[in-house]
């Protein structure tokens, strides 16, 4: 199960988050806003085999990071909070749709044809958190709406796995 991030931990209401890749950086970077347009959290490329992305909080601090596997079949994206390996985020060989599934909490990840917009969906059925790609942007705009403010922090480390499938694709 995912540890609650404390930043969202006494919130009640749904949360709506925008996702941002930065227009000028050399590696993967991305600015993660409220609906207020503060920034809730920033992601951080590194340089290593495949794509390593490290998630700060709004104070600097390290909370989670996103790591490619290498070598494997289909993607696959080892995800890790506070230090920690949670679990892993998984491409399913699917046609017409892409689908992806979370081995530690029961999510799965269902895309449309264009792999625009996806659905989290938990292993009883329910929304977890509505993933939509803005078009007509400069760079990769995802807004993220998640049903519960302590999955935000999850919802996000799946939309930087499809966003980092969709790059090695490309």
């Amino acid at each position: 199960m995912f540890i609650k991030h404390k930043m969202f931990s006494e919130l009640r209401n749904s949360v709506k988050l925008l996702f941002k890749q930065r227009l000028f950086s050399w590696f993967d970077s991305y600015d993660i806003y409220d609906e207020m347009g503060n920034t809730v959290y920033t992601v951080k490329g590194q340089l290593s085999w495949g794509h390593c992305l490290k998630i700060f909080d709004a104070n600097g601090y390290e909370v989670g990071m996103v790591k490619e596997r290498v070598f494997t079949f289909l993607p696959k994206f080892e995800i890790y909070i506070g230090g920690n390996y949670i679990g892993c985020i998984s491409k399913k060989l699917t046609f017409f749709v892409h689908k992806f599934d979370i081995d530690c909490n029961g999510w799965h990840i269902d895309g449309d044809f264009f792999g625009w917009d996806y659905s989290i969906i938990d292993s009883y059925g329910k929304r977890v958190a509505v993933i939509s790609k803005q078009l007509l942007k400069f760079t990769d705009t995802y807004e993220i709406d998640v049903e519960y403010p302590h999955d935000a922090l999850c919802a996000l480390m799946v939309v930087l796995a499809i966003d980092a499938e969709k790059c090695s694709r490309s």
